[in-house]
């Protein structure tokens, strides 16, 4: 394999970016940007740290983070999974990218900043669902905000071929597979509804 290594491999390979894709790199949000990502019920969370990056999928009923000012997002950090490898990396190193989605749009939004985390009981009383709220709240100070071409989003067509999903393992097939048949997935698979309804927040 012929790896390239070095930057200017890597440039003569492509081309100068156009004036559109280096005008919509701004450090604040816009009015339509800012449109755009309250409307986004989903996004993914990039983090860094010193045991590598991760990629969180985060989502809500309502929109995923709250606009504090045009330089700030907030998140909330709901119930998962209690691994917390994104918040371990916020802790050891705030940098972090956000990706935006709007089921339908083929436009996606991009966020790199830095974050924080609180547990401020005001900010975590912003997001009360009932007597639930978030036991944290991630603060995300933007650095770059823009749009992202829609390229990707046409290619796959991802709302416009239909469901995917059909003969997909579920998740119970994946920790058995992982466990080489130790683990019970088919009741992990049966009991996951009602697990999810119980704890969804």
């Amino acid at each position: 394999m012929d790896w390239i290594t070095t930057l200017d491999e890597l440039h003569s390979r492509y081309g100068t970016p156009s004036e559109p894709a280096r005008l919509k790199v701004i450090p604040r949000l816009t009015p339509s940007y800012r449109a755009h990502i309250t409307r986004s019920r989903f996004c993914v969370l990039t983090t860094v740290g010193p045991d590598g990056t991760d990629g969180s999928p985060r989502g809500d009923e309502g929109p995923v983070v709250t606009v504090l000012d045009d330089q700030t997002l907030a998140m909330p950090d709901w119930k998962g999974n209690e691994r917390i490898d994104s918040l371990r990396n916020i802790v050891a190193d705030g940098r972090v990218s956000l990706l935006f989605l709007v089921a339908g749009s083929t436009t996606a939004m991009r966020v790199n900043g830095t974050a924080r985390m609180t547990a401020d009981p005001a900010l975590c009383a912003r997001f009360a669902r009932g007597d639930l709220h978030p036991r944290t709240v991630i603060v995300v100070r933007i650095a770059e905000v823009y749009s992202q071409c829609a390229r990707a989003l046409l290619r796959s067509a991802l709302w416009t071929s239909g469901p995917q999903n059909a003969g997909l393992p579920t998740v119970g097939d994946m920790l058995r597979e992982a466990t080489d048949g130790s683990f019970d997935g088919a009741a992990y698979d049966a009991n996951w509804a009602e697990r999810a309804r119980k704890a969804m927040w």
